[in-house]
């Protein structure tokens, strides 16, 4: 009984794996050793990676190896082992961030043999790291400054060239160089980003344009803080902007030229934090 519940339960899952397979279009298979223990590392392994007909893994405790299926048009095998990573398990590709491993439940801790070795490599490698994220993510934050220059002039035919610009660059980023923490900040924020970008460039109007700025200024801060730029940042607040609720920008340069009011209040603000 025992073993015939068993076969049961075995052929249920390789069903289900296959029903999911058949939903993905443009189906790539891989199979990659992920670390882990126990029940709760697959249910928690198998979540960071799926994403709803996008991308299907089936991970094995036994084995310690998962079956990938994902839409090549639409992912990769390096971004969904990325996000496993981030939840804290480490995989061929990746390690997983020391604060991650620890957060996880004392039974999922896992032996993590190949810690120090991967660590080096990382050291090794982090100029290249580095040069990578600056010449997928330059474009869009020299994008962004221009557009705040625009606003300081009150040149709404320049913000709205230059925003259309800034949609382009925000369409050649390639998320597969990023590091693993730029990455998934860069995942959650892109598509607001662009969004709003697009409701500079399609406004005629500048009061409607500095105010889908100060939404695009706080979501270009998430990404530059942790993917740094080639010199510092200021980041700078106007206390009368936004109706009295007050609002940031960021800057190349120290000196407050204020976007949301432009000649009217040019120096209105001050720097209140340095990313460097």
């Amino acid at each position: 009984m025992k073993n015939s519940l068993k076969i049961f339960m075995v052929a249920f899952s390789m069903l289900s794996f296959i029903a999911c397979d058949a939903q993905i279009k443009n189906a790539k298979t891989a199979t990659v050793k992920i670390s882990g223990n126990c029940g709760m590392c697959k249910s928690t392994i198998e979540k960071a990676g799926n994403l709803k007909k996008v991308a299907n893994v089936d991970w094995n405790k036994e084995t310690k190896t998962a079956e990938i299926t994902f839409d090549s048009k639409k992912t990769n095998q390096d971004e969904i082992l990325k996000r496993i990573a981030l939840a804290g398990y480490d995989n061929e590709k990746f390690l997983a961030p020391n604060d991650a491993y620890d957060n996880l439940h004392g039974c999922c801790q896992y032996n993590r043999e190949s810690k120090e070795v991967v660590k080096e490599e990382k050291h090794h490698s982090e100029e290249k790291t580095i040069q990578q994220e600056d010449g997928k993510l330059t474009t869009v934050f020299e994008k962004y400054f221009i557009l705040k220059d625009a606003l300081v002039m009150s040149d709404v035919s320049k913000s709205t060239t230059i925003s259309n610009e800034l949609i382009a660059a925000i369409n050649a980023v390639d998320m597969k160089v990023l590091a693993n923490d730029v990455h998934m900040v860069w995942m959650k924020k892109r598509n607001a980003i662009e969004e709003t970008t697009k409701a500079i460039s399609s406004s005629k109007d500048i009061d409607n344009q500095r105010k889908q700025f100060i939404t695009l200024s706080n979501d270009i801060y998430d990404i530059i803080k942790v993917s740094k730029f080639q010199s510092p940042v200021y980041i700078q607040h106007c206390p009368m902007a936004n109706n009295g609720k007050g609002a940031n920008w960021l800057s190349k340069e120290s000196t407050v030229k204020n976007p949301y009011y432009g000649s009217k209040m040019l120096s209105c603000g001050k720097v209140v934090e340095t990313i460097k």
